[in-house]
């Protein structure tokens, strides 16, 4: 049976740090207080002139150095966010253009911080469907243009980032081996962006009651994030007769260091198997496993054979879970 391999792999951050004494300024918070309670001590933020396009477009190009490959071999591109540049064209179409992968055609899917494991899992079914051969996929979100930096309990947490890979046919034993994906629509109005589509279009109004930047009941979604990560881990292992010994590497998307610690104690993965960089770059939101994944493999911990489980939490609500063999 054809399975979906991930033959290349890239990220990108931009060098723009800020930090949690630069967040002190700006609002009534404090660096031990971020850090106690999410873990983050850095994010990453996007110059002026910069969007998500180009960041998928700067992890797009190093996917294809890293590969040998054309921009013409493309098949697909798929781009998971939440922040677009725009509603129309989509971000996978400017990425398309800028790197001049002329045979390929694409589209943004919108998962939030499940956007990732989203893509792969739509990727992995182009794969396996036969008619596909190369599909790209990037997780990016600048998310601090969704940002309001006088809320103290959204603005901390996030920054910006983008990480990708391209997806290959593989017959052997290397590749996607299950997944488990899940969507909970009566979660959406804790964690959301009132403003900007068709419910509330751009109004000086909406402008003015700062209806365009993303909304949080941080309770909330930290108790259903705990849950939903945890349990579905845990059951994708099951499913796969593996344990937590099993995992060489748990790549957990990177919201909070509390929530990554409960669900690899509930799956009885050791820590030093667990992939933490939320300290560096915040919530990237659909960048977090990607990033975390290239850097991963470019630091060694991932080699042949290994089992990768993957797990992610976002609004939607959405969480899921993928096992890979590397």
């Amino acid at each position: 049976m054809i399975k979906a391999k991930i033959t290349s792999t890239a990220h990108y951050v931009p060098k723009n740090v800020m930090t949690n004494f630069d967040l002190e300024k700006m609002v009534d918070t404090s660096d031990e207080w971020i850090k106690s309670r999410t873990g983050i001590q850095q994010r990453h933020i996007v110059s002026p002139e910069e969007a998500s396009s180009d960041l998928s477009t700067r992890v797009a190009k190093d996917l294809l150095l890293k590969r040998g490959i054309s921009a013409e071999d493309i098949d697909l591109i798929i781009i998971s966010t939440v922040t677009p540049d725009h509603f129309t064209p989509s971000t996978a179409a400017i990425v398309q253009k800028n790197i001049g992968a002329n045979n390929a055609w694409g589209f943004d899917l919108s998962g939030a911080c499940s956007g990732y494991i989203y893509g792969l899992e739509t990727a992995n079914n182009f794969i396996i469907s036969g008619k596909y051969k190369k599909v790209m996929v990037i997780g990016v979100d600048t998310m601090s243009s969704i940002l309001d930096f006088t809320d103290r309990d959204t603005c901390v947490l996030f920054g910006d980032g983008a990480g990708g890979a391209i997806l290959e046919p593989s017959d052997s034993e290397s590749g996607i081996v299950d997944s488990i994906l899940h969507m909970d629509g009566f979660g959406g109005n804790f964690l959301h962006v009132p403003g900007g589509g068709s419910r509330i279009p751009p109004t000086v109004d909406s402008v003015k009651k700062r209806l365009h930047y993303i909304k949080q009941d941080g309770k909330k979604v930290f108790k259903f994030a705990v849950k939903g990560m945890a349990d579905v881990s845990e059951r994708i292992l099951a499913k796969n007769n593996l344990t937590g010994d099993d995992i060489a590497l748990f790549i957990p998307h990177q919201a909070n260091k509390r929530i990554i610690d409960a669900t690899s104690d509930r799956c009885n993965i050791s820590k030093d198997k667990v992939l933490i960089n939320i300290n560096h770059y915040g919530n990237t939101t659909a960048g977090t496993i990607g990033i975390g994944m290239n850097e991963a493999f470019n630091e060694g911990r991932i080699k042949g054979g290994d089992y990768i489980l993957l797990s992610a939490f976002g609004a939607g609500f959405t969480w899921g879970s993928i096992l890979i063999k590397w």
